[in-house]
């Protein structure tokens, strides 16, 4: 649109027709007139009209096959295209309109008419450039909205799960770490279409980042028990084991305001259920084989590799070679059998993701250096 007046381009192989039809428009619109189809793609090269007045019936490219034209490329695809015609026919006319013009309008022309039609038509365009616009509009102050509600989760879950590792200091790095472990463990399942039913029922876009809250329990822990330098007794086990109840109580509150929440469904289920064992003496329920959900089973696997290989008050860590030994060792009792043959496979990854986070750690000073995991 130029000074506020919107393009034209009327194209006719006879030059009566183009000075009519000029001579009609041109003090309400700017208009370009060619005897061609071929003078059309010409000056489309150079200018994008808002409509284009078409005639049927032209030499070397008549009006159809300038129209599949239009349409087959993207740059032209959305101009609106009328049809000029003296054809008296509802057979061309339904092939045009089925080819993607909006309109048919007969010569010789009636100016009043044949400027009211053009008029409606580019107002017509104009409303939905206009609506689309708003819609684009729309859909980003939605994703910019969006984005930012996101941002604001992920900072208070960041915030939450710092929380938790600065209170239970020792195990700097394990969220992260877990993270890690799980990820490549559901990228095996995926890949080999194991448990395919459960894992290709699951939002795979919120179950790893969900795992940050599986021991978010241990808030409600005293730092006696937590940061105890020792083996802690049966009665602060029993409190410790409360944890898990805990965490998955404290989501649920939050889902009862929020339920329809994947993140959620996932984190309570990690929570609740990365202490349970394969053969049912893990806690808080005591659950068994399949009973136990997908997500916890996998956890466990994650959870307990890594506290073999972390720096405890009680304990010194262990090489990943003694890790991977007693998680093979727990197949078929403390884990699902298919997932310990799963981690097997995946041991020296396992081994890279602990070394690395544990240089990671160094460089930052935010734990004690772990002894080399190879």
């Amino acid at each position: 649109m130029k000074n506020g007046r919107q393009t034209i381009f009327l194209v006719d192989d006879n030059m009566t027709n183009l000075t009519t039809g000029k001579t009609i428009l041109k003090d309400h619109y700017d208009i370009f007139s060619m005897p061609s189809g071929v003078k059309l793609f010409e000056l489309l090269e150079k200018i994008t009209p808002d409509l284009i007045l078409l005639d049927i019936e032209m030499p070397e490219m008549d009006g159809y096959e300038a129209l599949k034209r239009l349409k087959s490329e993207k740059k032209t695809s959305d101009i609106p295209v009328v049809f000029l015609t003296a054809r008296n026919d509802p057979g061309s006319e339904l092939e045009g309109l089925n080819l993607g013009a909006i309109d048919y309008i007969s010569k010789p022309f009636s100016p009043p008419l044949f400027l009211k039609r053009i008029e409606n038509h580019l107002l017509s365009q104009t409303r939905q450039r206009a609506l689309k616009d708003y819609n684009d509009n729309l859909q980003q102050m939605v994703q910019k909205r969006t984005k930012q509600v996101v941002e604001l989760q992920n900072s208070i879950l960041n915030t939450v799960t710092e929380m938790v590792e600065f209170r239970d200091d020792v195990t700097g790095g394990h969220i992260e770490r877990t993270q890690r472990y799980l990820k490549l463990l559901v990228d095996k399942l995926l890949s080999e279409r194991i448990y395919w039913k459960e894992v290709s029922a699951w939002n795979l876009e919120f179950l790893v980042p969900s795992a940050q809250l599986h021991d978010v329990g241990k808030i409600a822990i005293s730092d006696a028990i937590l940061n105890k330098p020792g083996k802690l007794s049966f009665e602060e086990f029993e409190t410790m084991k409360k944890h898990a109840a805990i965490g998955e109580a404290a989501i649920e509150v939050i889902m009862k305001t929020n339920s329809d929440n994947d993140f959620l469904h996932h984190a309570k289920i990690f929570a609740g259920t990365h202490h349970e064992k394969w053969d049912g003496s893990g806690y808080p329920r005591g659950l068994k084989h399949s009973m136990i959900p997908l997500q916890g089973r996998l956890m466990a696997v994650a959870d307990v590799y890594d506290a073999l290989i972390a720096l405890r008050p009680y304990k010194q860590p262990l090489s990943a070679p003694e890790a991977e030994r007693i998680i093979l060792e727990g197949r078929e009792k403390h884990f699902d059998p298919v997932l310990a043959d799963l981690f097997q496979e995946l041991a020296p990854e396992f081994a890279m993701i602990a070394e690395h986070c544990n240089s990671a750690l160094q460089k930052e000073g935010a734990a004690d250096p772990l002894p080399a995991t190879a």
